[in-house]
């Protein structure tokens, strides 16, 4: 089968920073489909690993998470699809990725793709999709339908974000107030759900008390946490919380015990990690985001499309990424 893969970290410009190559293609065991790839997003985490992680001597590391396709083949264990279905997931982090024809995943962090989205459509959604819903509703523990006050999101118009602002526009009764710094990325925030945006590049706290909402009961840091961390702090409500996806160095957390606030890390990863008991709830989120995107509410959050899955087109999706200045997410369609 083809995929793409490296053997050693390397900057993006480098020739050998991802490689074009051909694997054996593999079986599906126990809870495992075997899915045929039709298309694939990628994300930041990418870049990450493939920046910083090494793989085993002499052994190719294949990337990926975000991926639409086929079930080509079901483990012995499985129960939840059959050969044929439509599927998409964001795959694990502990397991080759997605960058490959076959892609092995466990069945329960599968869902069915939206049969009104193409597959293309579709790999945009999985992996934001569950880091967003975890994010507002398992570690900020927003009621669904419900919430008082507002919610802050930082970096919205970014994958995550343009999710994330979606969900809440339609599953909670938050005022969202979303951050962007260009004209474009203001207005993408504005179509996905933000009630009003304000300039990550300047004094949050000021432009909060300019619209009227001098400050909110929850945070959710996309990007640029430790950044905008002494904003954060200073504009969260006494015993709000702070939901945070990306990975500051150091943060002084010492500001929050006077608001007897929370902090709390998500990481859509960690049930799939850890094979949690609740691991099939992804599976859940996934078929229920399904059910919101045919019913019109969710929308896809596609921005770049980079054409074919192979090393080149990879290159430019990370290097693009690398840049800080996307928005939505960036596909990638067939071999």
């Amino acid at each position: 089968m083809k995929a793409i893969g490296y053997k050693f970290p390397l900057p993006i410009t480098d020739e050998n920073s991802l490689i074009d190559i051909e694997l054996p293609t593999p079986s599906a065991k126990g809870r495992d489909l075997l899915v045929e790839v039709r298309a694939i997003s990628v994300n930041p985490a990418d870049a990450k690993l493939r920046a910083t992680s090494k793989p085993e001597p002499g052994k190719y590391k294949i990337l990926g998470f975000d991926a639409a396709g086929i079930v080509k083949e079901v483990g012995s264990e499985t129960s939840l699809f059959k050969p044929g279905d439509e599927v998409f997931y964001a795959g694990s982090v502990i397991r080759p990725g997605t960058n490959s024809e076959y892609h092995l995943v466990d069945e329960r962090i599968v869902g069915r793709k939206p049969k009104t989205l193409d597959f293309t459509q579709s790999a945009a959604l999985p992996l934001t999709t569950l880091t967003a819903w975890e994010l507002l509703f398992d570690r900020l523990q927003i009621p669904r339908d419900g919430g008082e006050g507002s919610i802050l999101v930082t970096g919205a118009a970014g994958g995550v974000g343009s999710v994330l602002l979606q969900i809440a526009r339609h599953l909670t009764k938050l005022n969202i107030i979303g951050t962007a710094s260009r004209p474009e990325t203001k207005e993408w925030c504005v179509r996905h759900g933000a009630h009003a945006v304000i300039d990550h590049t300047k004094s949050m706290v000021e432009q909060l008390k300019q619209i009227g909402a001098p400050s909110v009961h929850y945070v959710a840091g996309l990007n640029a946490t430790e950044q905008h961390f002494p904003d954060l702090v200073e504009l969260l409500a006494p015993q709000g919380k702070i939901g945070v996806i990306d990975d500051p160095k150091t943060l002084d957390v010492k500001p929050l015990k006077r608001k007897a606030a929370a902090l709390c890390w998500e990481s859509m990863f960690t049930r799939s990690l850890y094979e949690t008991e609740d691991m099939i709830v992804q599976h859940n989120i996934l078929d229920e985001a399904a059910d919101l995107v045919e019913k019109g509410i969710l929308q896809t959050t596609s921005a770049h499309d980079f054409g074919t899955i192979n090393a080149a087109n990879l290159k430019k999706a990370h290097a693009l990424l690398e840049t800080g200045r996307s928005h939505g997410k960036i596909v990638l369609t067939g071999f």
